[in-house]
């Protein structure tokens, strides 16, 4: 009995494998990541760029109080005062980095790079948060401590789960990093 019931385990894990092992995983890695973070880190990123069509092409001042309030208040709150090197260009990185690489996990171009630049996105923005904002042990919360809804450990934690995945694993074969593939694969034929 033992024996045929572990069979039917078995046989039925096989099956599922290898009908969603190749293309869900990586799907719903990427949806996960559409649906509870793309949508925060498009208006995030919407706050430091100008509005209308062509507005990504310049950068708020808003944008350097939210990613580089000291050089900011170092240079007398005068952002044209703040340098470009190393200010301005981290400035500009991470507001594009927030713009382009959640648009890429998503549609799934490059991923595996992408995921690893959200992940040290999100290091940076915990470490930014933490040291330039000075948000409080609330907010911070702990790991551990039976309560779940802390914005920076609990909340970033599980916002790197998706993002681990698709580096390791890859955006799953409906993805545009399989066309690109394929496409590249027929090229060299």
């Amino acid at each position: 009995m033992l024996t045929t019931v572990t069979r039917l385990y078995t046989g039925t894990l096989d099956l599922i494998e290898s009908a969603l092992l190749p293309w869900f995983p990586g799907l719903f890695a990427r949806f996960a990541f559409a649906a509870t973070l793309w949508l925060y880190f498009l208006n995030s990123a919407r706050t430091k760029i100008e509005p209308g069509l062509f507005g990504f092409l310049s950068v708020r001042d808003s944008a350097y109080y939210q990613i580089a309030l000291p050089a900011v208040e170092a240079a007398g709150g005068d952002v044209s005062a703040v340098p470009f090197l190393p200010w301005g260009l981290i400035v500009y990185l991470g507001t594009y980095a927030e713009l382009i690489l959640p648009l890429l996990i998503v549609v799934g171009l490059a991923t595996r790079i992408a995921a690893l630049g959200m992940l040290c996105f999100v290091a940076v923005q915990t470490l930014v948060d933490i040291t330039v904002h000075q948000v409080g042990p609330e907010t911070i919360g702990a790991l551990f401590d039976r309560f779940p809804d802390s914005v920076i450990l609990d909340q970033r934690l599980l916002w790197t789960v998706p993002l681990v995945f698709l580096v390791l694993y890859g955006p799953g074969l409906i993805a545009l990093d399989t066309l690109v593939d394929r496409w590249t694969k027929r090229r060299r034929q």
